[in-house]
């Protein structure tokens, strides 16, 4: 299979990001995940290899609203659904893995709102 040199340069900053991350083990991972009609987004603890808080527009309480997944509105509510979830687990901080995907769009509303909700990057 052969790969898109979007995808290979995404998979580059992928790996630059997530070394970056893991070094720094104190606090809980924010790892964000975009496809085209979905974005996923859970907090991972990298030394116990456990996923703490999982929130995506997949999700039952997200498809009852009806809306699109592929947009920023819905990135800003799985980052404040995220946030509450991760504050009523006694989550305060994280560090922010954006999984090679640039800072724009969807991943910033979604980092964004998780911010404005109490969660600290």
């Amino acid at each position: 299979m052969s790969l898109t040199l979007r995808t290979r340069l995404r998979l580059a900053r992928k790996l630059r990001v997530k070394h970056h991350v893991q070094k720094k083990q104190e606090k809980p991972r924010l790892s964000i995940f975009r496809s085209g009609n979905h974005i996923y987004a859970q907090i991972i603890d990298d030394r116990n290899r456990r996923t703490l808080v999982a929130e995506s527009t997949v999700s039952p309480a997200f498809k009852e609203s009806g809306k699109s997944g592929g947009n920023v509105a819905a990135a800003a509510w799985v980052g404040s659904t995220l946030a509450e979830k991760a504050l009523q687990s006694g989550i305060q901080e994280v560090y922010c893995d954006r999984n090679g995907f640039r800072y724009t769009g969807r991943v910033k509303a979604l980092a964004d709102s998780a911010r404005a909700k109490g969660l600290k990057f």
